[in-house]
């Protein structure tokens, strides 16, 4: 590329993307058909209370959207919280910040290659599963070498028809409920949950401690929100739209997940062991008991679609934050930092992203996914701080209600909200997710010369205003 005096220009990405082009690649990346694979395990975990699980997560997630729009007007930058954290609390909270976001994005990718090999083996028993996660990872790959907005138009049909398709179940459940059967048969008088009653939300076997535990795991149903900001260099408006559509995509697919859990559990009232084979991956098992065996073909077949979109999303996603990291410098400029200039994206990170998502033939659903919210957890709970430190401690925003209420009392509730799920998330997420985070601290030491000086950062936002 050149400018117009002749010499070499740096090639950046560019804006193509409208409000609804970031809430379909959000969608897309949510993937809403993930209820019917969590179903189980949050089942499991929440005592039987799913809706009120994703009821505790949306809370969390919509107060943390906001903070995210108030960073995103501020920072309109492909760092995310990693930018966040970086410009409004210290270059070396940032850079952790986004190393613990990286394992969050870099892991997001290999759940959807992970979930479509479990639905092709289904379809198809006797194929290896590698040919699956070979093909499938080099599809994802190809997709986001030709950019976001053709991301964003491939997504579109996809996110559409698993909207068809969650309506089309849900009202297949309706219909055996409103005709008085559920998964165990006949629905008596007796039994804990019935039709349009507040029991599958809460009664007298409702813990609170088990809910949180249940929305910690749905965390990872909403990470595609937190991605979009990620997209901040490639959006039309950013500071108005990005915003805008971070809270709309986690808004509709919170509605979406909680109507349609509210009929499955009283659908399936009883311990999920005794309805799936196995409970880590109900898909299969749900589809067969709602819809029957021509049902379940159809959707499991469109449902390997709907994962690859996700796939295709997340590694975007993820793409763009390595690029932000590699552009500061923490990691390497050469590689990380490079953008194609003839696709205008970042090819290398793609690639090696793909080449990540390759090791999911060794990976179990369970573990990523117990990885997954370490890291969203982490970013979440730094955009919440980043707020509060940019706004009301840089910037002094404390003079009238409004502003104590945008940059003081929203993001101290989102934080709070975000903290109670710390306290219960799996023991297994928090031991993996520590050594990631101690590695990181030993690569920061070594890149900030023991911390004498802080991490590299890109000087493109000024922090005087």
């Amino acid at each position: 590329m050149t400018n117009i005096s002749g010499t070499p220009s740096v090639a950046k990405l560019q804006k193509t993307l409208g409000l609804w082009h970031i809430i379909i690649i959000g969608l897309a990346y949510i993937q809403p058909m993930t209820l019917f694979d969590t179903f189980g395990l949050v089942a499991e975990e929440s005592h039987f209370h799913v809706p009120t699980s994703y009821i505790f997560a949306l809370v969390a997630i919509l107060l943390t959207s906001l903070s995210y729009g108030h960073m995103i007007r501020r920072y309109p930058s492909s760092g995310s919280a990693y930018t966040y954290a970086q410009k409004s609390i210290h270059p070396n909270v940032g850079f952790m910040v986004g190393w613990s976001s990286w394992l969050d994005y870099l892991l997001s990718p290999m759940v959807n290659i992970i979930l479509a090999v479990i639905y092709l083996e289904a379809l198809f028993p006797d194929v290896n599963h590698w040919v699956w996660v070979i093909i499938l990872t080099a599809f994802m790959t190809g997709v986001n070498l030709k950019g976001a907005r053709f991301v964003a138009n491939f997504n579109s049909l996809i996110v559409v028809i698993q909207l068809v398709v969650i309506a089309v179940f849900t009202y297949l459940v309706y219909s055996k409920l409103q005709a008085g059967f559920n998964a165990d048969g006949p629905i008596s008088a007796e039994q804990r949950y019935q039709l349009w009653s507040l029991e599958p939300f809460w009664n007298e076997l409702t813990s609170v401690g088990a809910l949180v535990t249940g929305a910690t795991l749905l965390c990872f149903s909403f990470t595609g929100f937190d991605s979009l900001s990620s997209l901040a260099e490639e959006t039309k408006d950013t500071e108005k739209t990005l915003p805008k559509a971070i809270f709309l995509t986690a808004l509709i697919a919170g509605v979406i997940f909680i109507v349609s859990t509210y009929f499955m559990q009283i659908y399936f009232p009883n311990d999920p062991k005794t309805y799936f084979a196995d409970v880590a991956a109900t898909q299969p098992d749900i589809l067969m008991l709602v819809g029957g065996s021509l049902f379940q073909s159809y959707v499991l077949a469109f449902a390997i679609v709907t994962v690859m979109a996700s796939g295709i999303s997340a590694h975007a996603g993820v793409s763009r934050l390595m690029f932000a990291m590699g552009r500061d410098g923490v990691i390497n400029k050469k590689i990380f930092g490079h953008i194609s200039p003839k696709s205008l994206t970042p090819s290398y990170n793609i690639l090696i992203v793909g080449v990540v998502a390759l090791t999911a033939g060794f990976m179990n659903l369970d573990t990523v996914i117990s990885l997954i919210s370490f890291g969203a957890l982490t970013a979440f709970t730094f955009v919440n701080l980043s707020v509060i430190s940019r706004y009301a401690l840089r910037d002094g925003r404390t003079k009238n209600t409004k502003d104590i209420l945008n940059f003081v009392v929203v993001p101290l509730l989102g934080f709070i909200s975000v903290f109670a799920l710390w306290l219960e998330i799996e023991e297994t997420s928090l031991k993996y997710g520590l050594w990631w985070a101690m590695f990181g601290i030993l690569y920061l030491g070594y890149k900030t010369k023991g911390f004498k000086q802080p991490a590299p950062q890109h000087n493109e936002f000024d922090d005087s205003h």
